[in-house]
């Protein structure tokens, strides 16, 4: 789970990002959900772009695909969605800590 300010840090970080998949009229496949975890083992981060043909809505096609690959759901914002998930072995993105919280 992320925190507040670690989501806001992936959303400046998003906001400068390209989609890199796309769902349409055919909605999330099976290789389109492997393709995207493969992305974010090595990234971290993604954004997806849901077609206006699509049947899902972006939060929905979110959803489902955050679900499947146990990954974070970091923003939607009107036809795009933004995921996180961590890589355990070999982390790419440095997300800010909570330890220097003011009491």
């Amino acid at each position: 789970m992320i925190t507040t300010k670690q989501r806001a840090f992936l959303k400046s970080l998003a906001s400068k990002l390209d989609p890199v998949f796309q769902v349409g009229k055919g909605g999330v496949s099976e290789e389109q959900i492997k393709a995207i975890d493969d992305y974010l083992r090595k990234h971290e981060i993604v954004k997806i772009k849901v077609l206006d043909n699509s049947l899902y809505t972006a939060r929905e096609a979110a959803e489902e695909i955050a679900a499947s690959i146990k990954a974070e759901v970091v923003q939607v914002i009107g036809s795009r969605a933004v995921f996180f998930k961590r890589n355990a072995q070999k982390p790419v993105i440095e997300l800010p800590s909570n330890k220097n919280k003011k009491k």
